[in-house]
């Protein structure tokens, strides 16, 4: 299989290769299945499934014979060994390591490789697919684990002490985003770590008006906490630096403790 390895992209424009080299894939309807198929790859997607992608609920009355042809059709690009059939479906001979948003979503589910993660995101899953089902279940649960991933690792920058390095990155991704409230948080966090707190208490504010102006509704518990909380200076969201000192401050002040007692 090595020797004919498949590679798909879905997490910007469709590409796939084989052995290395590109396959142009243009038919509309064909990049649809193909990326059906390899949003499940290695296992059978049927082809009730596969028709519903590509022409949602107005099926034609020829559309098991029809989604026949389309997979013929790519087996003629990727190579006859590229699509197994089955008895009520057919399946993409590629690993699911192979197909970028299944090696996304797997890399999202550790804290460790989420920069692994992010570094494959090349732009909105399935660019240039016309598939309402793709676009309305698929694209949505990819986009919604990126912006979780974005979000650990923003929050991982800010615990390692460089909140003024994610700072252009929220403005940009609150204005791109600004119904997503884990962003405000997160903006409020680092202005108030760079010593902004009448800044911080502005992105709160522009938070509350979004908020308001988009769905009438006001910030959630969370960004309400936290706005509470830079408002009287709170110690507990103090930047971890600023932690640090005051734990050398309050050792200097009370001197080593004995031998054998708890630190």
């Amino acid at each position: 299989m090595e020797t004919w390895r498949l590679t798909v992209t879905v997490l910007g424009p469709l590409t796939v290769t084989r052995a290395g080299r590109p396959v142009p894939v243009t038919a509309p309807r064909l990049r649809t299945v193909l990326a059906m198929l390899a949003m499940s790859a290695g296992t059978v997607v049927s082809v009730a499934r596969l028709a519903e992608a590509v022409w949602g609920e107005r099926l034609p009355g020829d559309a098991r014979r029809a989604v026949q042809l389309y997979v013929t059709r790519l087996r003629e690009l990727l190579g006859h060994d590229a699509i197994e059939t089955a008895p009520d479906g057919y399946r993409l001979c590629a690993r699911p390591h192979d197909v970028d948003a299944l090696r996304f979503l797997r890399l999202t589910e550790s804290p460790v490789t989420t920069r692994a993660a992010l570094a494959l995101w090349r732009g909105a899953p399935f660019d240039g697919v016309r598939s309402d089902w793709l676009h309305g279940v698929e694209a949505p649960r990819l986009v919604e684990r990126y912006l979780d991933a974005l979000e650990r690792r923003i929050a991982q920058d800010l615990d390692a002490g460089r909140p003024g390095a994610v700072l252009s990155e929220l403005r940009g991704l609150t204005a791109r985003h600004p119904l997503h409230e884990p962003f405000w948080e997160l903006l409020m966090h680092a202005l108030y770590r760079c010593g902004r707190q009448a800044d911080a208490l502005a992105a709160y504010r522009s938070a509350h008006r979004r908020l308001d102006e988009e769905v009438g509704v006001p910030p959630g518990p969370a960004l309400r906490d936290l706005h509470r909380r830079i408002l009287t200076a709170d110690p507990s969201i103090a930047p971890p630096a600023d932690a640090g000192r005051r734990r050398s401050a309050v050792a200097l002040r009370t001197g080593p403790s004995p031998a054998g007692a708890p630190g």
